[in-house]
């Protein structure tokens, strides 16, 4: 039985189009499989028979190195995303220096996001005083969590993934109001599509015919998919290139 999902932007307010793409592919891929959405997202990178899935690109560099193969990185109609690059972007409720906020509390989704962690330790790592820059840093769970953490005050900074700043500008701008856009880390890889029991080639043929197919425009467009690379071999060490490369700073 293959086991299917798309963890990483399957938001509520545009899941119907998450579910057309998804069928869409399914029927290029000539499979009948409903993404899962009941097993933990890390559960189901382990699954033997995970056809497909998105993951991010801390997990695929560091804990799922070797286990998740590569397919494709998406290209998004987002600013922030240049092919198939993208940045976070660091929110705060104040317009100030950088090292003006020496002290404050962060606000992280997970301990292993490329976006909401490691974009964070880049962009701050300059101005680091005696290995440390936060007071506290908090783990939310999600970037939506993160934006509310800063809007709420019980943080002050966070970095947030540009695809989900330019899906919550479309679908939900009430939850940037009040927060101001400070910096911008360094662009790396896009959050990759990968396969532990499908064939990656074939499955990156399948993803193509998706995004080419006229009747999903829709869906596309609703998930600000406009495209796809297969990067070569090694493109996501970029990821590890920028971690090696901080000071000790620890978050």
């Amino acid at each position: 039985m293959v086991v299917a999902s798309l963890p990483m932007y399957d938001w509520p307010e545009f899941r119907d189009a998450t579910d057309a793409f998804w069928q869409g592919f399914a029927k290029h891929a000539e499979v009948q499989c409903e993404l899962d959405r009941k097993t933990n997202y890390v559960e189901l990178w382990r699954n033997p028979n995970l056809m497909f899935s998105q993951t991010c690109g801390y997990p695929f560099t560091h804990d799922f190195r070797g286990l998740l193969n590569y397919i494709a990185t998406p290209h998004y109609a987002a600013d922030g995303c240049a092919g198939a690059d993208y940045c976070s972007i660091i929110f705060a409720r104040d317009q100030k220096s950088l090292p003006d906020f020496y002290g404050c509390n962060a606000a992280i989704n997970t301990e292993d996001s490329m976006s909401g962690m490691l974009a964070l330790k880049l962009v701050f790592a300059p101005f680091v005083r005696g290995g440390e820059f936060f007071r506290r840093v908090k783990i939310t769970g999600g970037h939506r969590n993160s934006l509310k953490a800063v809007r709420t005050k019980y943080a002050d900074v966070c970095a947030i993934d540009s695809v989900c700043v330019a899906l919550a500008k479309k679908y939900c701008p009430q939850e940037l109001e009040g927060l101001v856009e400070i910096a911008r880390s360094p662009p790396v890889p896009a959050l990759p599509f990968v396969t532990r029991s499908g064939d990656a080639a074939g499955l990156a043929r399948v993803l193509k015919k998706t995004l080419d197919d006229p009747e999903l425009s829709t869906a596309r467009e609703a998930l600000l998919l406009k495209g796809m690379s297969v990067l070569p071999t090694g493109a996501y060490d970029r990821i590890l290139e920028l971690e090696n490369a901080l000071p000790a700073f620890a978050l």
